[in-house]
């Protein structure tokens, strides 16, 4: 692996890729793997399971990792903040609300503050707590996230952190699961990417098997932004943010009819809960990206890694050439 950029210098890395803290599926195993891989693997700490933060953290043994929050669930419990810093993780990530209460928390610990952003306004709010790196997430992606698209928004920040913050390094997120994904998002001007549904898919996820073969047999266009898994599960997320999911039986039963969903939601949580940890795939929503018609194979989380850069390697030392005179 012969890429080198701002992020694989700062992190101390030999691969330009953070892998996504998606919420309970990227656990102590899958961030270990990508972090013994060349990357820097990113627990899912997502909504501050106390337990869950140990038990992964105790997974990933003594592998350098990073930790992801859901900011504005962070809020509701910042005690799981310091359960996380207890375990001098190298980065801690927040994302989906404003950063500011716990940037103090996260620099007095010793770990880089790293926030996954969706609009320029968002950046800007990061940039004033001290963020050393942003995420910028485009629509593309899986499970939450905003409006803007990957290939317009990395650019734009870009751009405002050469104005505004020229040391702060710039993450593209959103739509990335390959070797073209990586070399086109440093073409955008991102010092790396961060790539979740693609690693969702490993074995090393705590992903159920049968969820991780919907995604894998899915192509591009099967999947929409939308609410309904959200009341399903009774999380009550910010208007700005819908979720990435596959179609199935369960999205085309209650896409757009939200009032009737928010209604029945709280009688079948239960069952919804069961079909999830039983893996019955169409009964739940499955939060994947795009990216889904890329996946093709159910790849350990190195190998992965492993062909991302090189795929990018080969793109970025002899791709160029064929187009220029």
């Amino acid at each position: 692996m012969a890429i080198r950029t701002r992020l694989t210098e700062a992190l101390g890395i030999a691969a330009p890729i953070l892998s996504a803290p998606m919420a309970l599926s990227a656990g102590g195993k899958l961030a270990a793997a990508v972090s013994a891989s060349g990357g820097l693997g990113m627990l899912g700490a997502g909504y501050g399971d106390r337990a869950w933060i140990e038990r992964e953290f105790a997974a990933a043994g003594r592998t350098r990792i990073g930790c992801g929050f859901i900011t504005w669930m962070l809020a509701t419990q910042p005690e799981a903040l310091d359960v996380a810093l207890a375990h001098s993780p190298a980065a801690l990530l927040l994302s989906f609300g404003d950063p500011t209460p716990f940037a103090g928390r996260i620099h007095d610990a010793g770990a880089i503050l790293i926030c996954q952003v969706q609009t320029v306004a968002h950046a800007r709010t990061a940039l004033d707590c001290g963020a050393s790196i942003l995420v910028a997430q485009g629509a593309e992606a899986g499970g939450h996230g905003a409006l803007r698209a990957t290939m317009t928004l990395v650019p734009e920040l870009a751009d405002v952190l050469a104005r505004e913050s020229p040391r702060t390094l710039l993450v593209a997120a959103g739509g990335i699961g390959d070797g073209r994904g990586l070399a086109a998002s440093l073409m955008l001007g991102a010092d790396g990417v961060m790539i979740g549904t693609r690693l969702w898919t490993s074995p090393e996820s705590l992903a159920h098997p049968n969820h991780q073969r919907a995604v894998i047999d899915a192509e591009g266009d099967d999947t929409v932004r939308q609410t309904a898994a959200d009341l399903a599960a009774g999380v009550d997320w910010p208007a700005e943010f819908t979720g990435r999911v596959l179609r199935n039986a369960f999205v085309e039963r209650w896409h757009g009819r939200e009032r009737e969903h928010r209604a029945a939601a709280d009688a079948e949580r239960a069952s919804y809960r069961a079909a999830r940890a039983a893996g019955r795939s169409d009964e739940i929503g499955v939060y994947a990206g795009e990216v889904v018609g890329l996946i093709h194979e159910r790849l350990p989380a190195g190998e992965v890694i492993a062909q991302v850069v090189s795929g990018a390697e080969a793109l970025l030392r002899e791709g160029a050439g064929s187009f220029l005179a």
